[in-house]
């Protein structure tokens, strides 16, 4: 009887726990959003890499990373954080279209090219760019 009303006891408190857990595990990502849009690029930064400590899944915390290393010029860690971007949301538009920009920096047109493909497929609200980097790639593609 007495272990019975500890196991209710300790699931009664769970319930009470795991939600507030969550939504602290959340605010480090609204927080660092938050940092982001006052320009507080080091804050933000600390935010999101706290998010993806606790939620590794949480792709918005990988791009909005990748956009800081952008912003700091940190090319390397910028494109590891929009792959990882990609690995969980292959379908991440701006994260397409970041690493197309990448390519296109570094001269890799072939990249460009199967970045594209799937970015015309996926794009909703970046179609525009899609322009861009047609106008970019010509320049870069090698003349027949």
């Amino acid at each position: 009887m007495y272990k019975k009303i500890i196991h209710l006891l300790i699931i009664i408190i769970s319930f009470f726990i795991y939600p507030s857990l969550a939504i602290s595990l959340e605010n480090f990502y609204k927080s660092g959003k938050q940092k982001y849009e006052e320009k507080k690029l080091d804050d933000a930064k600390f935010l999101f890499q706290r998010s993806i400590v606790f939620n590794p899944k949480k792709s918005k915390s990988y791009l909005y990373l990748a956009k800081i290393y952008n912003l700091e010029e940190n090319q390397k860690e910028e494109e590891k954080n929009i792959r990882t971007v990609l690995l969980l949301d292959p379908e991440n538009e701006e994260a397409i279209y970041m690493l197309m920009k990448i390519d296109l920096k570094k001269s890799n047109y072939l990249e460009v090219r199967k970045s594209l493909i799937i970015f015309s497929k996926t794009c909703k609200n970046l179609c525009k760019e899609e322009k861009l980097i047609l106008k970019s790639l010509k320049n870069l593609e090698p003349k027949k």
